[in-house]
């Protein structure tokens, strides 16, 4: 029952915060985080400290963007903190943030349309309370909807991406251990694989890939490089050309990792120092260590992964490059 009480929490503190006036959010900070709360997203936010600047620098500023906003959540769940000996327990939230872009925010033009802030956010609970709290969200596809163009060219297809292909990841009820099990062994599995990067021709690394993979996966990529579909295509549109981009790379672990039931996932802060050897993206790069702050989601079918939910902080990886996207606007 543990896990559905540290949801409960999480679930309460999002509806008050969706229904609540835009002067009543901090109050509702304190009634559910802690008071020396951490909170880290993706640039221009990065990491912001302490329950009045996460209302005054975040939170009231995006409600005065985005009218009405409600989030829509495609998976919803909890588990300890398997790279941590302090048990943690993490609650993990993904979707969209939908709403009406009324107002400008963070120097993007509004639509006065429907808009969706595709978003992922795990959140940390200590003591019946949000301690600590990751929150990754697809800047650069609001930029799109809005009918910017941050990046010349990608290698897969951005668009409004669906949950899960079953619908099933909202999990309000205890999953089996087992199946749990199941999935955080092959979540592991697949990192191991990753940690090497020996395979950079197109056979080699889809015959690597099938070991974790399902045949017909979805990696659903983060605007940039865009999603793609089936491990021959994932291999040829993303995975292959972004090993041989990113050849000297450093692995620096995760903040947390978890699963429950088929689902699961990690973030990191940064997951990875990567030095690019030519462009990416459409843009130029410098030969510098350059960090990605990466969350991913995976839903597990039968004994391969079958779907990954990708967020990448490209606007800060551009940002050590010497790119503002930002500031191009």
């Amino acid at each position: 029952m543990k896990l559905q009480n540290e949801k409960k929490i999480v679930l309460d503190f999002y509806n008050l915060l969706q229904k609540c006036n835009i002067n009543e959010i901090q109050e509702i900070l304190f009634d559910h985080c802690s008071e020396d709360l951490i909170w880290r997203g993706f640039h221009p936010f990065n990491e912001i400290k302490g329950i009045k600047n996460l209302s005054r620098k975040f939170w009231q500023p995006l409600r005065k963007s985005f009218s009405r906003l409600q989030r829509r959540m495609d998976i919803f769940i909890a588990g300890n903190n398997v790279i941590s000996n302090d048990k943690e327990t993490w609650v993990v939230s993904m979707g969209h943030l939908m709403g009406l872009f009324d107002n400008p925010w963070i120097g993007i033009k509004p639509t006065n349309k429907i808009a969706m802030l595709r978003y992922c956010e795990f959140s940390k609970i200590i003591a019946g309370k949000i301690s600590e709290v990751a929150m990754f969200f697809d800047i650069p596809h609001l930029m799109k909807q809005a009918g910017l163009q941050p990046f010349p060219s990608e290698s897969g297809k951005s668009l409004v991406q669906p949950g899960p292909v079953f619908h099933d990841g909202l999990l309000f009820e205890n999953q089996n251990f087992d199946e749990t099990t199941k999935t955080s062994e092959l979540i592991e599995q697949m990192i191991n694989d990753l940690k090497d990067w020996k395979s950079f021709d197109k056979n080699s690394l889809i015959k690597e890939l099938r070991t974790s993979w399902n045949e017909d996966m979805i990696w659903w990529g983060p605007t940039g490089i865009g999603s793609t579909y089936t491990i021959e295509r994932y291999a040829e549109e993303h995975a292959l050309p972004f090993r041989n981009i990113f050849t000297d790379r450093k692995f620096n672990g995760h903040v947390c990792r978890l699963s429950e039931g088929m689902y699961g996932g990690f973030f990191g802060w940064p997951n990875l120092t990567l030095t690019p050897n030519k462009e990416f993206m459409g843009l130029k790069t410098i030969k510098k260590p350059t960090d990605m702050r990466v969350i991913d989601m995976y839903r597990r079918e039968g004994n391969k992964l079958a779907e990954n939910w990708v967020f990448i902080d490209f606007l800060h990886f551009w940002k050590m490059q010497g790119i503002d996207i930002l500031k191009k606007l």
